[in-house]
């Protein structure tokens, strides 16, 4: 399976691709679904299928509308909840269940989200590969980010050699791909050790894996670009001790490109 601009390997499980639009295709931007449960108490709605990103591993929810019989609702909240992907929206009265929607994302947002996420795979990927250090924490903000890793000193050189590679990786413009790892397979993974991946429910069967190729493989569930030459370009921003063993990297991305047409 493969989507414009972008590459999937190996089989999805088949309620997630029919379900979770953006697990396989980050770049699609507007979609069509029907309602199938209205919580009117919290003023939310779940979908049979979404390209609205929920929130996870640090990258924030998607926003954007839903429209139905002229109705135009803005999306104000997105969260994984009992099983289910739920869309706040800002409107009198919800739909009701059985209602087609057309859902559209906030493009703009996303596509800046894409570039943060990627570059802060990048970041990973070349303090892996130059010091073989994992990271233990991260979080984004459309166009920023940080991560967390357990050097025991950090100093702004540090940040400026860190800054030059991840300039360097996004140059040499590698693709991105996204796979579907068996649990067995992805156990036996060296490159994936050093990611969450062994921290997942072991249910979680097969494993959503991004691939920056020749750099960085981590187990991960949020949108990412098809190249990295796409990110633009990156800043190091801060360079910060959080004690013993802790220290944060903070980036910017700049230069921005335009939203690809795939």
């Amino acid at each position: 399976m493969a989507v414009p601009g972008s590459k999937v390997e190996g089989r999805p499980p088949a309620d997630l691709a029919g379900s979770e639009l953006f697990a396989t295709d980050a770049y699609l931007r507007s979609f069509d679904s029907t309602v199938v449960e209205v919580d009117r108490e919290e003023g939310r709605i779940a979908l049979a299928r979404t390209a609205f990103f929920p929130g996870g591993g640090g990258q924030p929810h998607d926003l954007g509308e839903l429209t139905w019989g002229g109705v135009a609702a803005p999306v104000t909240r997105v969260k994984r909840d009992a099983g289910r992907i739920w869309h706040w929206i800002d409107v009198p009265e919800l739909p009701d269940s059985g209602t087609e929607v057309l859902g559209q994302i906030e493009w703009t947002r996303r596509y800046l989200l894409m570039r943060t996420h990627t570059a802060l795979h990048i970041l990973c990927g070349v303090i892996w590969s130059e010091f073989q250090i994992p990271v233990t924490g991260g979080n984004m903000d459309p166009g920023k980010g940080r991560l967390d890793f357990p050097f025991e000193s950090m100093s702004a050189e540090l940040g400026q050699h860190v800054e030059r590679r991840i300039n360097e990786e996004i140059a040499k413009a590698r693709e991105i791909v996204i796979q579907f790892l068996g649990r067995s397979e992805a156990d036996l993974d060296e490159s994936l050790i050093r990611t969450a991946a062994a921290l997942l429910p072991r249910e979680m069967d097969p494993l959503r894996v991004i691939d920056i190729v020749g750099l960085d493989r981590q187990a991960d569930g949020g949108t990412h670009l098809a190249n990295t030459a796409d990110v633009g370009s990156v800043a190091v921003t801060g360079t910060e001790s959080k004690g013993k063993g802790n220290k944060r990297i903070r980036i910017e991305v700049r230069d921005p490109q335009p939203p690809s047409n795939a």
